[in-house]
């Protein structure tokens, strides 16, 4: 059965951030323009990591496994999450960015006569996706079932709307 997560839709970042988001931007398409010219796959996001200035910890735990999906009707971002409930996520949607952010906490306690055992260990992830033009922000759901957070994104109607080919033909 799949829990339902709440979506938090914010207001645009600072300036600073749209400023670093601008740069980002720009240095994810040359890298994959880069990437593309010896048929590598594409480098966008490989290094998905908020600025410095952003950082909320001194611990994170491994970036989770996540899939960008795409059908007519939508894209669907699946990441998994072992271990963790839906109490530990959190979904956020800016203008630009979905943002999807953990923590995880593990205590274990053992107690026998010849000894005392006591481990906690605590780790946070976090992952943001530039969103592509033609969403429907008023739509976007998440979910977790089975320790797998799948975040629906549906288009916009404009966006479903099949590109038209255009024939190429020789010069004369």
């Amino acid at each position: 059965m799949a829990t339902t997560l709440e979506v938090k839709k914010t207001a645009p970042a600072p300036a600073a951030t749209d400023a670093w988001r601008s740069f980002r931007t720009e240095m994810d398409k040359l890298m994959d323009r880069f990437a593309g010219g010896f048929g590598l796959p594409s480098l966008r996001r490989m290094f998905d990591v908020p600025p410095m200035f952003g950082f909320e910890g001194a611990v994170t735990m491994p970036t989770p496994a996540i899939d960008v999906t795409e059908d007519a009707a939508c894209y669907k971002v699946t990441a998994e999450l072992p271990g963790m409930d839906e109490k530990d996520i959190e979904v956020a949607l800016t203008d630009e960015m979905l943002t999807i952010k953990g923590e995880k906490k593990l205590e274990t306690e053992e107690k026998d006569k010849e000894y005392y055992l006591s481990e906690r260990s605590y780790g946070m992830f976090r992952r943001s996706f530039a969103l592509p033009d033609g969403i429907d922000r008023n739509k976007v759901a998440a979910a977790f079932a089975k320790g797998v957070l799948t975040v629906t994104l549906p288009k916009s109607e404009v966006a479903k709307v099949e590109p038209t080919k255009i024939e190429v033909k020789a010069a004369a």
